[in-house]
């Protein structure tokens, strides 16, 4: 993983997460707590949900996340957190207005990269 980012969209917030290849697997799901990967220290967070993303590929070294909890106030998005990079898997939690509906997908590229592509509906349609 080299790259965080985040957007807003009309009906949805976007979080991408780049990768330098295809991803070994992943895991995004609603939990009741954000916790380290290499430590399991809960990180608390504002919201009235959390989203896990559990990535099998480590950060980049070059990676710097800046602070572990990144206060975002988007229509759905509240606070993105770093929760870590350890033994070949990236851990990413992401604090939401409520457990709303979410898609995730990878799509190619650019070059030989891909992305992991969490969206989190802004209401219950």
């Amino acid at each position: 993983m080299t790259n965080i980012r985040t957007g807003r969209h009309t009906c949805f917030d976007r979080m991408v997460l780049d990768l330098n290849g295809n991803p070994a697997g992943y895991s995004v799901k609603y939990v009741s707590e954000l916790t380290g990967i290499g430590s399991g220290k809960e990180v608390s967070t504002t919201g009235g949900a959390r989203l896990e993303i559990l990535l099998k590929a480590g950060a980049s070294p070059s990676y710097n996340p800046g602070a572990t909890v990144k206060t975002l106030n988007y229509q759905t998005f509240r606070q993105q957190v770093w929760l870590g990079s350890f033994e070949g898997q990236t851990k990413v939690g992401m604090s939401t207005r409520a457990r709303l509906p979410m898609r995730v997908f990878v799509p190619s590229g650019p070059d030989q990269g891909s992305r992991l592509v969490i969206d989190v509906a802004h209401y219950w349609y």
